[in-house]
């Protein structure tokens, strides 16, 4: 009697142990996103249920109620810097990304709240921002819900959420500009000046264009082989309208370009001195 009762204690804690160690696909799985923006970065968290012939929004998804915006634990944004949402300053932090659906707008909220995933454990008084978004019908359907970051610029990006034929976009924004412009005021005053960088940055977003020549000079005096600042060069002098100096400038940065093997530079130079023509 003992040996039996001995044989299946043994056996059942067999089946316990192979039952913990058991894995099965979650139903809705788990994503971590994180984008670079501007000079820091947001990064995303959150999970990702399916449709499953299930009808989405209205149903599974209430209207006019809050949504964590996506399954299991709390959907969370984590920024780096400082950024604008709906013309709100939101500090660097974590935050919970939750939303309200409705048939003919959504409103996204930015929480301070980090873990709420009903709606009984929404506090509305813990709301840093709330924007209004339309949501857009499509002519195809997304099985899985999911949120990305898209048309990326230096100063800001749109979140976009889909889910079904639903799709649902807000955008964020961040100073990239006063920051730029600050750390060049800064550090031009030091030893070690990034003379290309910074001169690279003024050709790029309509600043100075001659103070961005002199910095492209001082940039060429420390490499007289750099073809590729030579090219930044002649594209300055093209904006200020200086055709013959820009095609001077840029059959330099072809010639070295040619010596250095490197085909981008020349048909980069190239095209350059056909526009001006």
């Amino acid at each position: 009697m003992k040996k039996l009762l001995l044989v299946a204690f043994c056996m059942g804690a067999l089946v316990m142990t192979e039952a913990q160690q058991l894995r099965t696909p979650q139903p809705s799985t788990t994503q971590s996103v994180k984008q670079e923006l501007g000079l820091g970065t947001i990064e995303l968290s959150y999970s990702r249920p399916n449709m499953k012939g299930r009808k989405i929004f209205g149903d599974l998804v209430p209207f006019d109620k809050v949504w964590r915006t996506g399954a299991n634990g709390a959907t969370t944004l984590t920024f780096t810097d400082e950024v604008m949402i709906g013309g709100t300053k939101v500090p660097a932090g974590k935050y919970g990304l939750l939303s309200i659906p409705s048939a003919g707008e959504w409103t996204i909220i930015i929480s301070k709240q980090t873990d709420v995933t009903s709606p009984a454990a929404y506090k509305q008084d813990m709301d840093v921002v709330r924007v209004k978004a339309k949501p857009m019908q499509l002519p195809w359907s997304f099985e899985t819900f999911g949120i990305s970051f898209e048309n990326i610029k230096d100063n800001g990006c749109e979140v976009m959420m889909a889910w079904d034929k639903t799709l649902v976009s807000f955008p964020i924004t961040t100073d990239v500009d006063g920051k730029v412009m600050k750390q060049i005021e800064t550090i031009m005053k030091s030893d070690s000046r990034p003379y290309f960088a910074a001169a690279s940055y003024y050709a790029s977003n309509g600043k100075d264009l001659n103070q961005a020549i002199v910095w492209f000079d001082k940039a060429i005096e420390q490499n007289p082989k750099a073809f590729w600042v030579y090219y930044q060069k002649a594209s300055a002098l093209a904006k200020l309208g200086k055709k013959a100096e820009a095609i001077a400038v840029s059959n330099k940065s072809i010639e070295l370009a040619k010596e250095a093997k490197n085909d981008d530079y020349v048909a980069l130079n190239e095209k350059l001195q056909k526009d001006l023509k």
